[in-house]
């Protein structure tokens, strides 16, 4: 399906492009008739216009839309606020929606955004979009930007953190700490956030020769009541893991809320590391050890990108990756060891 454009509207309507273009900038020297005309041709072609010229010609009141998969996981609470930040930098607002990870709800929001008319979308797509689900959204012609997780087979900018090397860190370290039943609690590699960090678990084990015991990677779904079973199990089951490596923060919470109640000590009887630095991390008892993601500057990087995109349609797409951080604390070990 052709992109329906400002010639097109015109035609259908009987009037020159630049009735069009005052009746779609809200240009009140307009005779209602002509406004009239013309919206209803809007509506008849679906058409939508480019806020992206429209902004470069420092039109006020540019929206961006952000697309989240869940505003309870303080990850995205600290996307949301870099993205609200330069956001409002550049003079533009924000429209914010979550899909509680729920495709039908996804597509009800991607609606809303292209009834809306955002001048972008920065987008964390739910475990079963496809490039094809986004047809519409790109047909339109809004710019769209891919956060955290990557879609089979779409070309857009994209940006993302080195799942791989943050997860191979984690780890690299634990068993640097002497630690040989290396457990890891993994959200869905339906994700490439989850297939990721899965494959940084896996290479660190095989890099240290300790090859991986499939019995020790249990797969959630990124959510605190499986990390909570899933810890259970393993520390349950009769060889038990030395050490726990969690693969969101979420899941962090559930397994650490499973070994309390087991009265099971950290690090004594198992270590445990997280992926996401959580605000309160340093706060547990005893502290939790974590691969730190650059939260806010994600939220920043992905206006920057937007930004760009909007200035240069035609420009290559980019895919931006920024470095995670592992943060040692007592969870691991580490200290236990030294002494």
């Amino acid at each position: 399906m052709a992109t329906v454009t400002m010639r097109d509207v015109a035609e259908y309507a009987g009037v020159s492009m630049a009735t069009v273009s005052r009746v779609v900038n809200n240009d009140p020297n307009v005779a209602p008739k002509l406004r009239v005309r013309v919206l209803e041709a809007v509506q008849a072609l679906g058409y939508h216009p480019n806020r992206a010229a429209r902004r470069l010609r420092g039109s006020p009141g540019d929206v961006l839309g952000l697309l989240i998969s869940d505003m309870q996981n303080p990850f995205f609470i600290s996307v949301l606020a870099g993205v609200e930040e330069m956001a409002y930098a550049n003079q533009m607002s924000v429209l914010v929606c979550n899909t509680g990870e729920d495709s039908a709800r996804q597509q009800m929001y991607l609606n809303v955004m292209l009834a809306e008319r955002v001048a972008g979308l920065i987008f964390v797509p739910t475990p079963s979009t496809t490039a094809r689900s986004l047809t519409r959204v790109l047909e339109a012609g809004v710019p769209l930007i891919l956060l955290d997780r990557r879609i089979e087979g779409l070309e857009t900018d994209m940006l993302t953190v080195d799942n791989v090397r943050g997860a191979y860190a984690a780890v690299k370290h634990l068993i640097d700490l002497g630690y040989t039943r290396i457990a890891m609690i993994a959200g869905s590699a339906v994700l490439s956030t989850g297939s990721e960090r899965q494959q940084g678990y896996r290479d660190a084990l095989n890099a240290a020769g300790l090859g991986v015991d499939e019995t020790l990677l249990k797969v959630g779904n990124s959510q605190r009541e499986s990390g909570y079973r899933l810890a259970r199990e393993l520390m349950l089951s009769p060889q038990p893991p030395q050490a726990i490596f969690v693969a969101n923060n979420l899941m962090t919470m559930g397994a650490l809320q499973a070994i309390h109640e087991l009265k099971l000590r950290i690090p004594e009887d198992v270590a445990l590391v997280g992926f996401d630095d959580m605000p309160w991390s340093g706060e547990l008892c005893p502290p939790l050890t974590a691969v730190s993601q650059p939260t806010y500057e994600l939220g920043r990087e992905a206006v920057h990108l937007l930004l760009r995109r909007l200035a240069e349609p035609d420009a290559p797409f980019r895919t931006v990756t920024l470095q995670t951080r592992l943060i040692v604390r007592e969870s691991c070990g580490a200290l236990l060891r030294r002494e």
